[in-house]
């Protein structure tokens, strides 16, 4: 299982965020790329990349950053966040980055997704962000009525890299995850699934690794890491065993 430490953007700045709430942003580092490095230098063999702004203002806004990013990283990333076209997409991949994570445009634009996939194999993941149950976008400011278990099945057959199920309600809060529903949802896929949202210690990733028979193949992690309640190398040993 592969643990994601998350580098999310927001002026430049790594930060974290609360619930989602841009105005509940803790910042942990003004050098993303030195954050990088860090993560890299640790063992991390992958590093998920949010553009915070992006995400609202629906196009790239802090390409500086992630473009740093790149440049310093010696693994591969992948980048969610306001990438809701093809010219988009096309200009991260030839810039460096491994995998685009489209959220939004799942929603409103499953063609381009599929049409991404097949244009880039294994360069594309769907992200799901769900508040209880129901799939949220536009940097998670607009609920739907789609479950995120109707909305990943949508993309059973497009070749998605993963699936990155997102609790809203979890993320940032240090409240535990829900091993058992993000399993449930991964049983009723053939898509790889990335547990995100919640968190908040080692115990948290040895219930997600006890489900990684039923497909999910890795966690992104973020407020724990930067506040240390989560010690990174024994938490990438746990996961590789």
């Amino acid at each position: 299982m592969i643990l994601y430490p998350a580098i999310d953007l927001k002026g430049g700045q790594c930060v974290r965020l609360l619930r989602g709430e841009m105005s509940a942003a803790t910042v942990y580092n003004n050098d993303p790329a030195a954050q990088a490095r860090s993560f890299i230098a640790a063992g991390c063999r992958w590093l998920h990349v949010v553009d915070l702004d992006g995400a609202f203002a629906g196009k790239p806004v802090n390409g500086a950053a992630v473009a740093a990013i790149t440049a310093a990283a010696s693994v591969p990333v992948q980048l969610g966040g306001g990438i809701r076209d093809r010219a988009t997409i096309e200009r991260w991949l030839e810039q460096g980055v491994s995998r685009v994570v489209l959220g939004t445009a799942a929603l409103r634009d499953p063609g381009l997704v599929k049409a991404a996939c097949r244009a880039h194999p294994g360069k594309v993941a769907v992200g799901i962000d769900a508040r209880h149950g129901r799939v949220a976008v536009e940097g998670w400011a607009t609920s739907s009525e789609l479950t995120a278990v109707d909305l990943a099945l949508a993309f059973e057959d497009a070749g998605v890299a993963a699936i990155i199920c997102t609790d809203i309600e979890r993320d940032g809060a240090l409240t535990g995850v829900d091993a058992a529903a993000t399993a449930a949802l991964a049983r009723r896929l053939t898509t790889p699934v990335i547990a995100s949202g919640g968190v908040a210690g080692i115990a948290d990733l040895r219930a997600l690794k006890s489900h990684e028979k039923d497909g999910i193949s890795g966690v992104i992690c973020g407020r724990a890491l930067y506040d240390g309640r989560l010690d990174l190398k024994q938490a990438l040993a746990l996961l590789a065993g």
